[in-house]
C-alpha cells in the first residue's frame, strides 16, 4: 500500500439523493481499481479500498439495501431511494470497504492512479495478488500499516 506517497485526508461521500453519507480516511491521491467482473462491468464500478476502521457511516443505514450473488461474500450496498452504490464490502477484502471515488466530495481528491483488475478470472487474479509484495497487492489495502494498527 503506497499511502505514504500522498497525505491521508478525511473524505466525505455518499449517494446521489443525500440519504446515505459517510467519511473515509484515505490518501488524497487515490489508488483506484477498475474491475472487469460481471457486476463491476454492468455498473462501471471503479473503487479504492480502505480498512473498515477508516470508514464511518454518518447517516442512512436504514436506506441501504444489499445485493449479493454467486459466492455471496461481496456485499453490494446501495441507496434504496436513488439506487447509487457509493461503497461496498468487496469479496477480495472482507475486512475493508470498496469506495467509489466518483461519490466523494472532489475537494479532497488530488488525483487518481487507476489499475485494471481482472475480475473475470477472479481466483487466478487473487493468486497473483497473494504472490506480490504485501504493500503492492490489492489484499494490502484493507490492512492498517503496523505503525497505525
Amino acid at each position: 500500500m503506497s499511502s505514504s506517497s500522498s497525505e491521508m485526508v478525511r473524505h466525505r461521500g455518499g449517494c446521489h439523493c443525500g440519504e446515505v453519507a459517510y467519511e473515509v480516511v484515505a490518501p488524497s491521491h487515490l489508488h483506484v481499481y477498475n474491475c472487469n467482473c460481471s457486476i463491476c462491468t454492468k455498473k462501471q464500478n471503479r473503487h479504492f479500498i480502505v480498512p473498515k476502521s477508516r470508514f464511518k457511516l454518518l447517516k442512512g443505514a436504514e436506506y441501504l439495501t444489499t445485493y449479493t450473488f454467486n459466492s455471496h461474500r461481496a456485499k453490494h450496498m446501495f441507496c434504496r431511494v436513488c439506487g447509487v452504490q457509493s461503497f461496498y464490502e468487496p469479496r477480495s477484502n472482507p475486512d475493508g470497504y470498496g469506495i467509489m471515488p466518483h461519490c466523494l466530495d472532489p475537494s479532497t481528491v488530488t488525483g487518481m492512479t487507476v489499475e485494471d483488475f481482472n475480475g473475470v478470472a477472479w481466483e487466478e487474479s487473487m493468486e497473483k495478488e497473494a504472490s506480490k509484495q504485501s504493500s503492492s497487492s490489492i489484499l494490502a489495502w484493507s490492512k492498517l500499516p503496523q505503525d497505525q494498527a
